[in-house]
């Protein structure tokens, strides 16, 4: 995995800062220094990335420091913005009514490499992506490596719209954070969206990125940028993907938002109101990234899929990446995955814990992975049967993505549209009486030819060798080894694999989040505290 590395140009920054600043700057760690803020009239600060704050002894900051830093930067653009050439330091100005500088902050800028690394397989995808979250959390800096990584590694033509230099730095030579990928500067943040179009007009980009898209002119340029097939890497003024969906400047870029009068059949088939709210379009960008925090990001690999549920109200769990952690690309569920999953089942059956494992069972269990669309049927129902027997198949919103579609029989004549296209696509189509367990139940078993001696069977030997790995964990820890965490599982093995450790007089606890859910037996010396 890369390595998180930080690298600095703070030597620049003193260099323009009056001796008596200097001096009151080195009794502090300047290492995780986000900004230095001298305001006239008032002691200077140090704010830190984890919100700490030093103030610079007690003298107050005066009118000479102020025109010591600025006789020796660049002249403030119109935005109040100025550099220092060839670093990533930017000083924005305060004035006053009569347009004096009476305040400076001055941010420390810093290459920070490694932080993409947990999402490098959705760089890798060619689709476009927008990076979401708070100020300060490290959205420049993502766009800053991804440039590098796309122009450097990849080959790829970038063209980095850089407004007031946040990117790339200041000065007219791009900083070498940016790798190979070519620079644009905008004169004012009003004209980013002309030369985001003039980027794609003049250069045959393949990548374009773009920092803080914030207003709807903004918005369209990136659906045009889209539109020509060019990748784009963005970030926009929002926390989260709830938020840009509520704000109708930007919500072109996630498909936009309209109201919609749902006939009687639609509306009594989802269970809503008559008027609703409905995606208008595809969305601009293919993922959405919400950065939590600077270790911690919040992936929606599906935009439109994630907005349509969240416009319906339906519970959707984006994927958590974590800096620190590298992540294999699951999205390709392709041959060579089928056989890396074969590979690493069968390094487990010859370990200790003795798994039983089925070659052929487990590539016709990832080949025959089915998507199902239903019309009439109750979602919960089909959610439970499918959970219950443990299948290999979700539901889909999209009946062009569906092997299956299941219709309720009283509802057909409503269909008719969802009925036409099933058969243009040459889907099977079953029918349910009623939205009863039973009966959905029996519908599934018979769409995905399933027996029910085969689906116990199925539960049973996931069971067994979980339940196998968990005596062979039980086993090492009460011969003195330390904590040992198991395999995922689903729910109801888990519980399994909790009432076995408890009937040996052990701890245990569930970890980790959605499919990578699993136990975690108490060993080592937590035991001996614990005991």
């Amino acid at each position: 995995m890369d390595k998180i590395q930080f690298h600095n140009d703070l030597k620049r920054l003193i260099e323009i800062l009056p001796p008596k600043i200097v001096d009151a700057l080195k009794p502090y760690n300047m290492d995780d220094a986000i900004e230095l803020v001298l305001d006239l009239g008032r002691v200077g600060e140090i704010r830190h990335s984890d919100g700490k704050t030093n103030y610079l002894g007690e003298e107050i900051i005066s009118d000479s420091e102020i025109e010591y830093i600025t006789s020796r930067i660049q002249p403030f653009t119109n935005d109040n913005r100025s550099g220092i050439p060839g670093t990533l330091h930017r000083i924005s100005a305060i004035r006053n009514r009569q347009g004096k500088v009476v305040g400076l902050t001055c941010r420390i800028g810093r290459v920070v490499t490694g932080t993409i690394a947990c999402i490098k397989d959705f760089v890798l995808q060619n689709k476009s992506i927008l990076f979401l979250g708070r100020p300060g959390v490290g959205k420049t800096t993502k766009l800053r490596e991804i440039s590098r990584l796309v122009a450097d590694d990849l080959g790829k033509r970038v063209v980095v719209v850089d407004t007031s230099n946040e990117i790339a730095g200041d000065g007219d030579t791009p900083h070498p954070a940016i790798g190979r990928a070519r620079r644009m500067q905008v004169m004012q943040p009003i004209y980013q969206k002309d030369i985001m179009i003039e980027a794609v007009e003049n250069h045959t980009p393949e990548v374009i990125v773009v920092d803080e898209i914030g207003t709807e002119e903004e918005a369209q340029a990136a659906r045009t940028i889209a539109e020509r097939g060019v990748m784009l890497i963005a970030t926009a003024h929002g926390n989260t993907l709830d938020n840009l969906i509520k704000n109708p400047i930007l919500s072109d870029l996630v498909g936009g938002v309209s109201s919609v009068t749902l006939g009687d059949d639609e509306a009594k088939r989802r269970g809503s109101q008559k008027t609703v709210l409905e995606r208008e379009k595809q969305p601009t960008f293919d993922i959405v990234i919400e950065i939590i925090d600077r270790n911690t990001l919040a992936v929606y690999k599906n935009t439109a899929e994630a907005v349509d549920y969240i416009l319906r109200g339906w519970p959707i769990r984006p994927e958590i990446r974590k800096v620190d952690q590298v992540y294999d690309n699951k999205a390709k569920e392709d041959d060579s995955f089928v056989q890396e999953k074969i590979k690493e089942e069968e390094a487990l059956a010859s370990s200790k814990l003795k798994f039983s494992f089925s070659r052929q069972e487990y590539v016709k269990q990832v080949k025959d992975f089915k998507k199902i669309y239903i019309y009439a049927v109750s979602r919960t129902v089909l959610d439970k049967v499918l959970e219950r027997l443990n299948l290999q198949a979700e539901i889909t919103r999209n009946i062009e993505d569906a092997d299956i579609v299941i219709v309720h029989k009283a509802f057909a004549k409503g269909g008719t549209k969802v009925l036409s296209i099933a058969n243009d696509y040459k889907l099977p189509i079953y029918y349910v009486r009623s939205n009863s367990m039973s009966q959905v139940q029996k519908v599934v078993k018979e769409a995905l030819h399933i027996t029910d001696s085969e689906t116990l069977q199925g539960y049973y030997d996931d069971a067994e060798r979980a339940l196998d790995e968990a005596k062979a964990a039980i086993q090492k820890i009460l011969e003195g080894a330390d904590n040992i965490e198991l395999h995922p599982q689903n729910q109801q093995i888990r519980k399994l694999q909790h009432e076995l450790v408890e009937q040996h007089n052990l701890s245990s606890e569930s970890i980790g989040e959605g499919t990578e859910r699993r136990l975690r037996i108490v060993g080592g010396r937590d035991f001996k505290n614990a005991g």
